[in-house]
């Protein structure tokens, strides 16, 4: 049977093969781990869905596949030797995949190619002679200037899949892409510059923040927040801890209070805790929290689930995995896919103040600045200087209106200036 190349996320096309566990010709055991892969976001180990001899190795340590490539195959004791090696995957690659289950209603779910998640502003899912597609396979078509329209499908009932759109001939012809390079370097002298190529994850991240700024009607709200109590309750929060052989038992950072204030500021304001899905919105009952983390070549978000219910010492420990696997590419798709908001914080850079771009689908995203002590006047007109910083949220008008994104943002300023109560 042929091992393909799985699909980790809606965004990721392909993966390449940083490490091997068995050789040609070795026995396999259901659940032995075959191979480590590395996308733009993670990094994972496949393992067999069943026993059998690995007859044959597609792709070698190094190697790009594609998504649904045949990267290996494993045969049993009366199965015939697999062909030649072939580094794309059959037409008829479907025979490896699990079974489609049944819905509710008869209908068949291809885990594979099923449509799972919003449009995302590349088209929708059907066509007008009711063919369906893949949303990879329709943001490849978008990257690539392809109708999808004009491509026939390989996929279950005749559905559009990435292999289809990576088979169709590329309308961004060669020489305009070559035009394109040299007008972006004409007048300056080679001698002057390191040419760096992109990445998977530079890839990745130039067409998340392409599409986002030019299909989402951004607008940006700016606050100060008084810091001065949270500062005090973060020091006792953290004397309060055991101290062990290896130190403190947990020590919670700013960031960790901030990102439990975000979560009931959302639950407290339910309307802004969603997100766009094209034809309506997915309002949620939890607010799911996204932290932007950045790791060599990029960032990342994993997110922290139901944010709202969890102490802050729990978010801190499980904040702190989190960015440890993620910078070490070892998160789960699951732990940085989806999210209702996210959090981005450059204040341990000393940055003051800016405006994150939203990370659709999502509708919200909050930037946070450096703490500082700034003078203010008070009721007796005297000037005091106290803790503040400033923190930024940039909405989807789509989503969330002025007023709405008004009400979120006072209601944040509102539970981190007085965290006891709200937030410990």
């Amino acid at each position: 049977m042929d091992i393909l190349m799985p699909q980790l996320g809606e965004t990721v096309a392909e993966g390449k093969i940083t490490k091997w566990f068995k050789n040609a010709g070795d026995a396999v055991q259901a659940g032995d781990n075959l191979f480590e892969i590395e996308t733009d976001k993670t990094s994972m180990e496949v393992p067999a869905t069943f026993a059998g001899t690995l007859s044959a190795i597609n792709f070698q340590v190094g190697e790009v596949a594609k998504v649904g490539a045949v990267v290996a195959v494993i045969t049993g004791a009366g199965d015939a030797p697999p062909p030649a090696k072939s580094a794309t995957p059959a037409p008829s690659a479907t025979a490896a995949r699990p079974h489609a289950a049944q819905t509710s209603n008869g209908a068949s779910l291809d885990p594979w190619n099923a449509v799972r998640t919003p449009e995302r502003n590349f088209g929708p899912a059907r066509r007008n002679d009711g063919t369906a597609s893949t949303p990879l396979a329709r943001r490849l078509a978008v990257e690539r200037g392809i109708d999808i329209a004009e491509v026939s499908g390989t996929g279950p009932h005749g559905r559009v899949v990435a292999r289809d759109i990576a088979a169709a001939p590329d309308r961004k012809s060669s020489s305009s892409t070559s035009q394109t390079a040299s007008a972006a370097v004409a007048g300056y002298d080679p001698k002057t510059y390191l040419e760096i190529p992109l990445d998977a994850m530079r890839t990745t991240i130039a067409h998340r923040l392409v599409e986002a700024k030019q299909t989402i009607p951004h607008f940006y709200l700016t606050a100060d927040v008084a810091v001065g109590r949270l500062l005090v309750l973060r020091k006792e929060v953290n004397d309060a801890a055991e101290v062990g052989p290896d130190g403190p038992a947990y020590r919670v950072s700013l960031n960790d209070f901030i990102i439990k204030g975000w979560a009931a500021a959302l639950t407290r304001v339910p309307a802004a805790n969603a997100v766009w899905a094209g034809d309506r919105f997915l309002r949620f009952r939890q607010a799911d929290i996204g932290v932007a983390v950045a790791i060599e070549g990029g960032l990342i978000t994993p997110v922290i689930r139901n944010a709202e219910s969890k102490t802050v010492t729990g978010i801190s420990r499980e904040m702190k995995d989190l960015a440890e696997r993620a910078r070490s590419k070892k998160l789960k798709p699951a732990e940085y896919s989806g999210g209702s908001s996210s959090i981005s914080n450059l204040g341990m850079f000393g940055v003051r103040e800016f405006a994150a771009i939203v990370n659709p689908p999502q509708s919200t995203i909050l930037a946070v600045g450096a703490g500082r002590r700034a003078p203010r006047e008070t009721a007796s007109s005297r000037i005091e200087f106290y803790d503040v910083m400033t923190v930024t949220l940039s909405c989807d008008h789509r989503v969330v209106d002025g007023a709405l994104g008004a009400e979120l943002l006072a209601v944040f300023k509102s539970i981190i200036e007085h965290p006891v109560s709200a937030i410990a």
